[in-house]
């Protein structure tokens, strides 16, 4: 009777209940993840070294959410980064010089963030120098991009 019809539908919903899908996997910083990161600030590198700044700057989130310190000075934006690295180092090899990067660590901030500390050098310019940096990048739609960098200069020998 009806009771029977109740029980049955126990018996068959109870495991349904309890049946739970497996989670998907939480997302991590993978060591391809490394490998892309540390690939952002070669690709930097390299556009600086062939006196390319736009080629530079691609590693950068184009947004106004950037933030760019350095010199005490906060900068914020693309556009403003830009235009500061266009005035100070100019946009060719013999004004750009050579630059150098060494780094040092990259730490994972959860599945899609990651801080690199480094070693900058910039040498065949009048505006050389030598410092340490910390970039933060993020993973967005168009691959990894520097949303937050801080650097500063070595003090004078």
């Amino acid at each position: 009777g009806v009771r029977a019809v109740a029980v049955a539908a126990v018996v068959v919903a109870a495991p349904l209940a309890c049946a739970h899908p497996t989670p998907a996997p939480a997302p991590r910083f993978a060591t391809a993840d490394d490998a892309a990161v540390r690939a952002v600030l070669a690709a930097q590198q390299d556009a600086w070294n062939r006196g390319d700044l736009a080629g530079y700057m691609a590693g950068y989130l184009s947004s106004p959410e950037l933030v760019f310190t350095s010199g005490g000075n906060i900068r914020h934006g693309w556009d403003e980064t830009f235009a500061k690295y266009r005035a100070r180092y100019g946009s060719d090899p013999s004004t750009m010089g050579k630059l150098g990067f060494e780094i040092l660590g990259v730490q994972p901030l959860g599945a899609d963030g990651a801080i690199v500390l480094g070693r900058w050098e910039l040498t065949e310019t009048p505006v050389a120098g030598r410092g340490v940096f910390s970039v933060a990048l993020a993973r967005t739609p168009d691959g990894w991009k520097v949303v937050h960098d801080h650097t500063s200069s070595d003090p004078p020998p």
